[in-house]
């Protein structure tokens, strides 16, 4: 059995990159407040800290990002070609068919608001996106 190759310092900078887009995207001033009313969180009144979600956002966030690089690195050795474009792709492809895919059956049976189900997908689109992006430009030594 191979393990792909995998370039963990594009993996912990695409999972500091995720916090940083999580950080603006759900900021009170972008999409925060909406998130929120939406959501039913009252932001003046949390129901917790911040710090037990901050830890379990980077531990996720750095399994995305690691699974993302050994899955883009598969993809590459499979159909050639560009790194970058082969983490984009797989990228999506992973979003839409187990992220997006889930959120929307979850929602829907939760009864959750599209509107609140759309800005959660989108969230997770860019910051798949941005992930990809930063592991396709940055791939492992030898690729």
């Amino acid at each position: 059995m191979t393990i792909p190759e995998i370039n963990y310092w594009a993996v912990l900078v695409a999972t500091v990159a995720s916090m940083i887009v999580g950080a603006i995207w759900y900021a009170r001033a972008v999409l925060g407040a909406r998130w929120a009313r939406l959501a039913g969180v009252d932001l003046d009144r949390p129901s917790r800290g911040p710090l037990w979600p901050m830890i379990t956002t980077v531990i996720v966030s750095f399994i995305t990002a690691w699974v993302l690089a050994g899955a883009s690195s598969i993809a590459w050795h499979f159909y050639e070609g560009s790194y970058f474009w082969a983490s984009v792709v797989t990228a999506v492809m992973l979003w839409a068919g187990f992220t997006a895919a889930r959120l929307i059956t979850h929602d829907a049976f939760e009864g959750r608001p599209t509107a609140l189900t759309t800005l959660n997908i989108a969230h997770e689109l860019v910051t798949i996106l941005v992930m990809a992006a930063i592991i396709g430009v940055w791939p492992p030594v030898g690729v």
